[in-house]
């Protein structure tokens, strides 16, 4: 992978490099692929359809499908499933298996977990859908399955090379798992699960504080000698950040933006909770029956039954790991499958590549998707981060993350030509914000979106009502960053690489900055691109409080 701190005018910083096997591999891989991953759960059958793009690699998610089971619902007394658990289970895979079709999925890859890997019976489920459906189901161990959920949060969420927990509380069993965007350090998992914990300890309804007390009791003994473990993983001085990916998790995550913000975010990937929210919300959950439980906005009546045991698996976990908030990831084990099913066939070297390029490659999506001029996208953003480079510590101090955030904008600012071209600064607003950039918050997104926005024509003001709503810090982000923005884009106005590079010079006592450019042809005099920057650099010699001059170097 390029570092972004490197690049030069006309080098590609995405995608990572392959070995020799791998490009053999990936020629056998002539355009896009279709490919359905389900994961047929104790609680739930998921499947998620995805286009994958061999050339990048990457994948986009075209389908999702879900529905609620409870496969886990064993024949009273038995170790068995139920005939009605596995016919409820059986119709939905059917359902699953006509919408991948409808998307003309190349292949289907199935897995099962808890349920049916515990089940007496297990097998004959197996050997009834291989029957009926037509799927091959891959049992899988809980090790593998938490090997699976870590490389479906590789493909979502940036580590950043830090340690972190990750948890997935299933109907069946919870997995945790520690790494750091490298190899995973550790994998467990442990058979205490939401249905499962619901079924053997929730008798009274609301739960009663005797039947609570004993099942907070109950999960952390289940979940202590894997905790444990986990933290001997942890080198002196390491800090541990935690990342939640399950349906449970997911839903107390809605029910406190809910209470916090009002409403729902537009997506909940990278929402973070705190451990007094959780608690805050469990305590109140606990004390609710359940058609009280089913009247809370974005609980179904599924989840509505088994979400205090799933959130008491949680607080456990948090309380053991001694961490005090959780972020939310939305890709698990189905995007980890798809992960898994490149990685086997060639499309990606390895997980360690494939994870420090997460925030590049859902940005070459978007480039891809919006059919946006690339050569001239990366060369305006290595104007940016240029000249970012060059005026970091002399006329701002931000760091990685705003940098981070301009290459983004500069590599979408004209995304929402896709749209039409007038006013397509505020169409590619509306398509940043609202697109799937994997590896960013919320906040983030918002950031990226507002730079691209402020690219041309008007500065930022507070009565445009995204740019309102950020806080004061950000706004100053979106100021400073998009006014570099503009003088980069004015840097390739012909669109023909005229200029190579270029070398600031800054003045403080005079309050004046020179832009030295060096054409990539002596004769070629850049008027045009002198022009177009004397013409964008106002809001840069407003924030900076400086007058720029640019100039051909001697």
């Amino acid at each position: 992978m390029v570092d972004l701190a490197t690049a030069s005018v006309g080098q590609t910083v995405y995608p990572p490099e392959f070995s020799e096997t791998s490009i053999e591999l990936r020629q056998s891989f002539q355009g896009e692929r279709v490919l359905a991953a389900i994961d047929v759960g104790t609680n739930s059958v998921h499947m998620v359809v995805v286009k994958i793009q061999p050339e990048l690699p990457a994948f986009t998610i075209i389908g999702r499908e879900k529905d609620t089971v409870r496969l886990g619902n064993f024949r009273p007394g038995t170790n068995c499933l139920s005939d009605e658990a596995m016919d409820r289970g059986i119709a939905a895979l059917k359902r699953c298996k006509q919408i991948a079709d409808s998307h003309q999925a190349d292949d289907i890859v199935t897995v099962a977990t808890s349920a049916t890997r515990e089940a007496i019976n297990g097998q004959l489920f197996i050997d009834r859908v291989k029957q009926e459906v037509g799927l091959d189901i891959n049992l899988i161990s809980g090790l593998e399955e938490a090997r699976r959920i870590y490389l479906g949060v590789l493909s979502g969420m940036e580590l950043k090379g830090k340690p972190h927990a990750i948890i997935d509380i299933g109907g069946g069993s919870t997995e945790i798992i520690l790494g750091t965007g490298e190899r995973h350090r550790f994998l467990s998992s442990t058979k205490v699960g939401a249905v499962r914990l619901s079924a053997q300890m929730v008798t009274s309804d609301p739960i009663s504080r005797d039947e609570f007390l004993q099942l907070q009791a109950y999960v952390r003994g289940r979940l202590e000698p894997n905790v444990d473990k986990l933290k001997t993983k942890l080198s002196e001085g390491e800090s541990l950040s935690l990342v939640g990916t399950s349906g449970t998790i997911e839903s107390m995550a809605i029910l406190t933006a809910i209470k916090k913000l009002g409403t729902v975010p537009a997506s909940m990937n990278g929402y973070t909770m705190t451990m007094d929210e959780l608690e805050q919300g469990i305590q109140t959950l606990r004390r609710m029956s359940f058609s009280e439980r089913l009247k809370l906005p974005e609980i179904s009546a599924r989840r509505a039954e088994i979400i205090v045991p799933g959130a008491v698996i949680l607080q456990e976990a948090m309380r053991m790991l001694d961490v005090d908030r959780i972020t939310i990831c939305e890709h698990a084990l189905r995007e980890g499958l798809v992960v898994d099913w490149m990685l086997t066939h060639g499309l990606i070297e390895n997980r360690m590549q494939y994870q420090q390029s997460v925030r590049e490659r859902s940005v070459m999506k978007a480039v891809r998707k919006y059919q946006v001029n690339s050569p001239h996208s990366q060369l305006v953003a290595t104007f940016a981060l240029a000249l970012f480079d060059q005026t970091r510590g002399v006329l701002h101090q931000w760091g990685p993350l705003e940098r981070q955030v301009l290459w983004a904008a500069a590599m979408l600012h004209n995304s929402g030509h896709f749209v039409s071209h007038g006013s397509h600064h505020k169409h590619s607003y509306y398509l940043i914000r609202n697109g799937e950039l994997l590896g960013f918050t919320s906040a983030e997104i918002e950031l990226i979106a507002n730079v691209a926005r402020y690219h041309r024509k008007s500065a930022p003001k507070l009565k445009h009502e995204p740019y309102k709503a950020l806080t004061k810090h950000s706004r100053r982000v979106v100021n400073q960053l998009s006014a570099m923005l503009r003088v980069a884009v004015g840097l390739d106005r012909r669109r023909v690489g005229a200029i190579a590079t270029f070398q600031t010079t800054y003045d403080p006592d005079a309050h004046t900055m020179t832009l030295g450019f060096i054409p990539n042809h002596p004769q070629d005099s850049c008027e045009l691109e002198i022009w177009s920057v004397n013409d964008k650099k106002g809001c840069f010699e407003q924030e900076f409080d400086l007058t720029l001059t640019i100039e051909q170097a001697a």
